[in-house]
Order: structure tokens, then C-alpha cells, then sequence
């Protein structure tokens, strides 16, 4: 039985923008590359899959450290949902109709960790109780706007663990109360 975990980088301020952060330094990167090597699968919201596209293709200014993210996160499986994508890429199966049981599916077929990106998505998955655990790696910045984290009501949360990760990153781990 799979555990499914919304983790997502946050402005200290509850935001979600990660294109304000600037990029991570390499140790904070490099626990992304281990994190995604180490998932059972994600589940994308279109928006998300659509930025994380970005990774389907080599870029020759790329470094090691972005070749490896890459590598690992082609290698994941990957289910996108999405009512107006009519295909995704490799590696990726498209989910338009009956979420839950979708969900349901796979956190019981598979074993280990699969990871929700995106707010709203999170959010509807959250409302159906499917949500295990909420990751946030809060970011030393004040964005003022955005899209929060939380996309509706919060759930009631308890704090599990704290790490820094990084010069700067703190990942803030919380289960269900």
C-alpha cells in the first residue's frame, strides 16, 4: 500500500511560486534527485506536468546534477490529471475521469511513496481523504501573493518531523490529526 504525500515548495508566507526562489543550491537539489529516484509514481495536475515537461527533453547547458534529475524523473511513472489535455508524454498516463477510484488504485497497487504536485489537485485529493502527508519546503522568502499552498480549508495537521535541507531550506513534515 502506497502513502501519498503533497510536497511542494513554499514561500515562508504560505506561496507556492517556485519560480520566485531561484534555483536550489546543490544539496537541496540533489535531495530532490534522491527524493524523486526513490517514488512509486506522482500524480500531476495539468499545469504542473505542463512546467515539469521541461524535463522530457536535454538541454546541452545542463550540469550532472540536472542530467540525473532529469534521468530519474523520465524513469517515474506519472499519472496527469487533466480534463483538457488529450495526451502526455512518456511515461505518463492521462486520468480524465474517475479520480478517486484512480487514486484509490494505485495507492493500493503500489508500494512506497507517491507524490501529488500542485495546490488544487492536492486539495481535491485531500478533500476525498487521500491525502497521507504534507511535505512544505519553506524558502527563506516573502512572496506577498500567489497561489497558497493550501487551496481550501486546511486539514487538521500534527508535525511529524523537521529538517534543514540545504543552506536555507527547511522541509516541514505533517500527517493528518
Amino acid at each position: 500500500m502506497s502513502k501519498l504525500v503533497f510536497a511542494l515548495n513554499q514561500s515562508l508566507d504560505g506561496y507556492v511560486d517556485h519560480m520566485e526562489f531561484g534555483p536550489p543550491d546543490p544539496v537541496l537539489f540533489r535531495h530532490f534527485i534522491d527524493d524523486v529516484r526513490g517514488l512509486a509514481g506522482s500524480v500531476y495536475g495539468r499545469r504542473m506536468y505542463e512546467a515539469m515537461r521541461y524535463w522530457d527533453e536535454d538541454h546541452a547547458e545542463w550540469d550532472e546534477a540536472e542530467r540525473d534529475y532529469a534521468a530519474a524523473w523520465r524513469r517515474q511513472p506519472k499519472w496527469v490529471v487533466s480534463r483538457s489535455l488529450q495526451s502526455v508524454g512518456p511515461n505518463a498516463t492521462l486520468v480524465a475521469d474517475d479520480i478517486e477510484a484512480t487514486i484509490r488504485g494505485l495507492k493500493a497497487q503500489l508500494d512506497g511513496v507517491i507524490e501529488v504536485s500542485g495546490p488544487e489537485l492536492a486539495r481535491s485529493l485531500g478533500d476525498l481523504g487521500l491525502v497521507d502527508e504534507y511535505r512544505m519546503y519553506l524558502h527563506p522568502v516573502v512572496l506577498g501573493r500567489g497561489k497558497p499552498f493550501f487551496a481550501g480549508p486546511r486539514p487538521p495537521l500534527r508535525l511529524v518531523a523537521s529538517d534543514r535541507i540545504g543552506g536555507d531550506v527547511i522541509r516541514l513534515t505533517y500527517v493528518l490529526a
